[in-house]
């Protein structure tokens, strides 16, 4: 009856009326029916509707599917046409994926993705990040169900590290000291335990980069300087400068991830009192303040200075002289930032706390010792906030609704997500697993599912733009005023009860995040604001504020917003930041620091840091702030300019739009 049909793409091509038939039985068998004599007679039927609608004109694979909808209808086959409906629709979605993916190669040709800030240009990268946008077109479409997909997709959630859903985990506290004293193996052979600083350095970085090749997140020492200590005990001041110094410039030029990213490291130390622990914490620190090899800021390892009384944060302490050089250093890098061990929530630990990359904490463990080595986040969803506000118009009672379906929500996905991550199998992570890096990996063998270990690590549910959520719902943001404050802290704390209810009810580290919304922060208010239109202080920026942090426009003095700020660290144990802008490095003003870092601990908060500019020409090494295009010492235009994003240094060059827009919009709290 016909020849010819047109395909979606706009090829003419040959007409087979057996593909009707098909899909009409696949339809019907989806249903319980398996007679192919009446699939063929409704293929008639449609072939017949077909002719008077088109009367010998070419018409297109989507004529003939409506054909097909209205004939199964028509003809009392409502089964078979919710079947068909569906399956078509799915493989509607399947084409958009293909075809989105293709865009989005395409794009990524042109410039790389900047959705992390620590990611070149290069080809290679170019290749990780086309793998990256293939991998999430594959979850979304095929494994994550649609419930879930659905949801990440229309922006009421954000599935965090999506390329990565089902291959591997977030994060780590690597146990340094046990890897250097029994050696490892980390592919090729054994590698035996060092004996001098410059080995051991050499091997941490090793390790550091090993780890990293097995997961997508961040890697961290939690006790550097005691698990370091033993190899510089007889070592001279010299050596061991030598060796940390080492240790930062491989840090900072070991593009180990496909050859497009650095390990993202941090570094726990501050707390070892014995003389060799200070030696390794002075000299790291000294190396840092140093910088690399012509002056410039290191991007990383993050270090992560610990403060307790009795150890170095009151004079008279043993190493209150190390917090004092930690407060110089950071005052001309930025680094190290702070943690605060006598804080309500890291106090029943210790001095064991620890943190890294951008803000994830991992402590507390419902099925297992309360530690954080060997331990780390799996993965971590985040629910778009101010978009629950929108739809609330002001009504709190219909925000906590929306609230707690969307939470219930979060944890049901973070459920599914870990069911596939605990069939990963041992030899899937070899360095991770093999090399028991995980709690409770030890006793598994290559073939054997990670779940004995993985249980240890935590779930996270994340939040951002507390900020625009309050603004939505009674007009003033926490910074604005107490009313504020008092719904936010609730707010905060209701998503604390409820995510704390789910460990319980699945006995797993389910936990609250304030959210590291790099990528994530533009998306959002993109997608809102599409939705929703230009909301004043709501969707009529770029971004949505980071987490539960005043607004970075907003004027306020450094005291205020620390005071503002640090009663949500309690509530958000999976990991917290607060920071405070200065226009320029304070290294002429360290009892300002200082001061700042006390009211920080005294405000309860369990992680925090100093911001300001560092700039760097690369043509005379002239460094300081530098508010013009060209050097003022020698006109050239080749300047580095670091500064923090989400918790980590950068350059600005490579930060997003979402991201160059709010440094744009940051003031100094002065």
């Amino acid at each position: 009856m016909f020849d010819r049909i047109m395909k979606r793409d706009g090829r003419i091509v040959d007409f087979d009326e057996g593909k009707i038939t098909d899909a009409i039985f696949k339809a019907a068998k989806a249903v319980g029916g398996e007679d192919r004599e009446l699939a063929m007679e409704l293929t008639l039927k449609v072939l017949k509707l077909l002719k008077q609608k088109f009367n010998g004109d070419i018409f297109t694979v989507e004529d003939v599917q409506d054909a097909v909808e209205k004939v199964l209808i028509e003809e009392g086959h409502a089964k078979t046409a919710k079947a068909y409906i569906l399956y078509r629709d799915k493989r509607t979605r399947i084409r958009d994926a293909k075809s989105e993916l293709m865009d989005a190669v395409e794009e990524i040709l042109r410039e790389t993705s900047r959705e992390n800030a620590n990611i070149s240009n290069s080809p290679s990268a170019k290749m990780l990040q086309i793998a990256s946008a293939a991998s999430k077109t594959y979850y979304l479409s095929r494994l994550i169900p649609e419930e879930f997909s659905s949801a990440h997709i229309r922006g009421d959630i954000h599935i965090h590290d999506l390329d990565f859903y089902g291959k591997t985990l977030t994060c780590v506290q690597i146990p340094l000291g046990e890897l250097l004293r029994n050696g490892f193996n980390n592919g090729h052979g054994y590698i035996r335990p060092p004996k001098r600083p410059s080995s051991a350095t050499a091997l941490a970085a090793i390790i550091l980069q090993s780890s990293q090749n097995d997961m997508h997140g961040g890697q961290s020492f939690p006790y550097f300087d005691r698990d370091m200590a033993p190899f510089v005990a007889d070592a001279t001041e010299d050596e061991t400068y030598q060796a940390m110094e080492a240790l930062i410039y491989n840090l900072n030029s070991m593009h180990s991830r496909a050859g497009a990213q650095v390990p993202f490291s941090s570094i726990n130390l501050g707390c070892d009192t014995s003389e060799a622990g200070r030696k390794v914490t002075r000299n790291l620190l000294l190396a840092y303040e140093r910088g690399l090899g012509r002056g410039e800021n290191p991007i990383f390892p993050n270090i992560i200075f610990r403060l307790k009384k009795g150890v170095n944060f009151d004079k008279g302490d043993p190493n209150y002289d190390l917090f004092q050089l930690a407060i110089r250093v950071a005052s001309k890098r930025m680094n190290p930032t702070f943690s605060f061990m006598d804080s309500s929530f890291n106090s029943p630990y210790g001095d064991q706390a620890s943190y890294m990359g951008c803000r994830t904490r991992v402590q507390s463990n419902l099925v297992g010792p309360e530690i954080a080595e060997k331990r780390g986040n799996l993965s971590f969803t985040s629910i778009n906030l101010p978009r629950l506000a929108i739809k609330a118009k002001g009504n709190i009672d219909k925000f906590y609704q929306g609230l707690d379906k969307m939470i219930d929500l979060a944890v049901r996905q973070l459920y599914q997500r870990y069911r596939v991550q605990a069939n990963l199998r041992v030899k899937d992570m070899p360095f991770l697993m093999g090399q028991n890096l995980y709690l409770d990996s030890e006793n598994l063998g290559p073939e054997d599912t990670i779940e004995p270990a993985i249980k240890h690590g935590t779930l996270s549910v994340g939040f951002i733009g507390l900020a625009e959520t309050l603004t939505s719902l009674i007009g003033e943001h926490h910074g604005q005023s107490d009313e504020a404050q008092k719904l936010g802290l609730e707010i905060v704390k209701h998503m604390r009860q409820r995510v704390d209810e789910a460990a319980e009810s699945y006995q797993l580290n389910y936990s609250l995040l304030a959210t590291p919304a790099e990528g994530l922060s533009g998306r959002f208010v993109a997608i809102d604001r599409e939705e929703y239109g230009v909301i004043p202080g709501v969707t009529d920026k770029e971004y949505y504020t980071n987490s539960f942090h005043i607004p970075v426009s907003f004027p306020i003095s450094m005291y205020d917003k620390v005071a503002k700020e640090g009663p949500y660290h309690k509530y958000t144990t999976a990991g917290h930041i607060s920071y405070v802008e200065m226009e320029a490095p304070p290294v002429h003003n360290p009892e300002a620091v200082e001061s700042i870092i006390r009211h920080m601990a005294a405000c309860d908060m369990g992680y925090a840091g100093i911001n300001f500019p560092i700039d760097f020409c690369m043509g005379c090494n002239h460094l300081g702030v530098i508010n013009e295009d060209n050097c003022p010492m020698c006109g050239s235009s080749a300047i580095k300019r670091v500064r923090r994003i989400t918790g980590y240094l950068s350059v600005d060059e490579n930060f997003n739009d979402a991201k160059r827009a709010e440094l744009r919009d940051r003031v100094v709290h002065v």
